[in-house]
């Protein structure tokens, strides 16, 4: 890899390679930063090896990546699969490890595509072995086809049916679906509604899912106030609440999903100021009109600046591409403008439904709080949230001091799985707002770095 780009991109979900193909059409030196071994991301996850089967298991619109990932192989943009992005600063340096060698880099500009992550699930039994996420479910589906023995999905939101209704689809026999969403949420969500009413095929879609999961006999309760996933050793079974009352579903797969969040540990890192977004319950980056963050280098793009979905996640990265190549001198305001219209119609068009599906679908407080103390919040370093609430009434006042505390947030993860929980858990118990607590201070590397590698990137300079 040469030393210095025009354009740095990090992540090859939607808004990374639209941003790339895009940044590179108008002459740019692109570089494209991907973790995984293909691009697609998350949801276009191994899209150019299933183009034969993947519409029959994973949706037609599973496919609609395999048209971004051909436009983003045919264009200039060089794309290093298999990389571990660890640094990013505000001079423009980036330290990233491929096939374990770890180098630094430079950019002009630089557009973090991040994408999403699941949103944290502290109930108790959730760490047991056989509690995986729903999201990592889906992955091995995708990658795989592999997937898991009558499993028990528990949560809310879309991803929860689409990934059950892909699981009846391959012809797994799933054991139950336990339905989180408050029923106070159905009300919340009548008055965004009418906005969603230009997005009629993809609620239809929802509901046929949905139909077609009670169709097939799997049972679906709705309404569910309290869950535990219970077992010696791994989990047996899932015990539910629901009007007061506990039932149990034996259970040796329980796959478990609340939402997802923007993935914010390397803008966090990289010094980008975050704000607390109430609706979504979670952190975003602050930007402007371009995806340009508080480093006028630095733009974040695509769900990693705030949870839209694929279609909004490929029209904001190609917004922070015009926004880069504007700064850049590669093209005019005029054409910037004029460029971005059309993807600013397209993001405006999506806005409706986002509004609808955030409220319809934000978890409970409890399911984002957890009540018991023996549930553990922070699984790298199993701190659990009594010893979280024992902390702040010794006077701690938020993450980055509970980690002297307790070391919540210090393990491999940097705090990704338990970030928003810690905090949460702090405000609740200090009776304060979220922007009181704050977030965790994140420094790099972000990502596992060995000292062997760190060593010799020394010595290489």
């Amino acid at each position: 890899m040469s030393e210095q780009h025009d354009i740095v991109v990090i992540g090859a979900g939607p808004a990374g390679m639209a941003a790339a193909t895009l940044a590179s059409h108008h002459g740019a030196s692109v570089l494209v930063l991907d973790e995984q071994t293909r691009p697609g991301g998350q949801i276009y996850r191994a899209v150019e090896r299933r183009r034969e089967d993947g519409a029959a298991i994973l949706g037609a619109e599973y496919l609609d990546g395999a048209g971004l990932v051909d436009r983003f192989r045919a264009s200039t943009a060089r794309y290093v699969p298999g990389a571990a992005v660890w640094q990013v600063d505000a001079s423009g340096e980036i330290g990233v490890t491929v096939e374990d060698r770890a180098q630094l880099l430079r950019a002009d500009q630089i557009i973090l595509a991040s994408g999403a992550q699941e949103r944290p699930f502290p109930v108790l039994g959730w760490t047991l072995p056989g509690v995986m996420n729903a999201g990592a479910a889906q992955i091995l589906l995708k990658t795989s086809g592999i997937t898991l023995p009558a499993p028990v999905f528990v949560g809310t939101g879309p991803l929860l049916y689409l990934v059950a209704h892909q699981y009846l689809r391959a012809g797994v026999k799933v054991a139950g679906l336990l339905d989180t969403t408050p029923r106070g949420n159905y009300t919340r969500a009548l008055p965004h509604l009418p906005g969603t009413m230009r997005h009629a095929a993809s609620l239809w879609k929802g509901w046929r899912w949905q139909r077609e999961i009670r169709a097939s006999g799997i049972p679906v309760m709705s309404g569910v106030e309290d869950i535990r996933i219970v077992g010696a050793g791994a989990a047996e079974a899932v015990e539910y609440c629901k009007s007061g009352r506990w039932s149990r579903v034996p259970a040796e797969t329980v796959l478990l999903h609340q939402g997802v969040v923007p993935n914010v540990n390397l803008a966090m890192a990289a010094g980008c100021r975050h704000d607390w977004h109430p609706e979504q319950a979670c952190w975003h980056a602050r930007v402007d009109d371009w995806g340009t963050s508080s480093h006028p280098n630095i733009a974040v793009a695509g769900d990693g600046a705030g949870i839209a979905g694929a279609v909004a996640a490929e029209a904001g990265g190609q917004i922070a591409a015009l926004g880069a190549l504007h700064r850049l001198g590669r093209i005019t305001t005029e054409q910037r403008d004029s460029l971005a219209a059309p993807l600013r119609k397209a993001l405006d068009h999506q806005a409706g439904l986002r509004r609808f599906l955030d409220t319809l679908y934000r978890p409970a407080d409890r399911f984002r709080i957890p009540r018991g103390g023996d549930t553990i919040v922070c699984r790298c370093e199993e701190v659990s949230a009594a010893q979280i609430r024992e902390a702040v009434a010794l006077g701690c006042r938020g993450p980055n001091q509970l980690k002297s505390f307790t070391r919540a947030g210090m393990g491999p993860c940097q705090g990704r799985f338990c970030g928003l929980t810690v905090t949460e858990v702090i405000a609740a118990e200090r009776g304060c707002a979220i922007t009181d607590v704050g977030a965790a201070r994140l420094r790099a590397p972000v990502k596992p770095l060995e000292l062997g590698q760190l060593a010799a990137l020394d010595e290489a300079e």
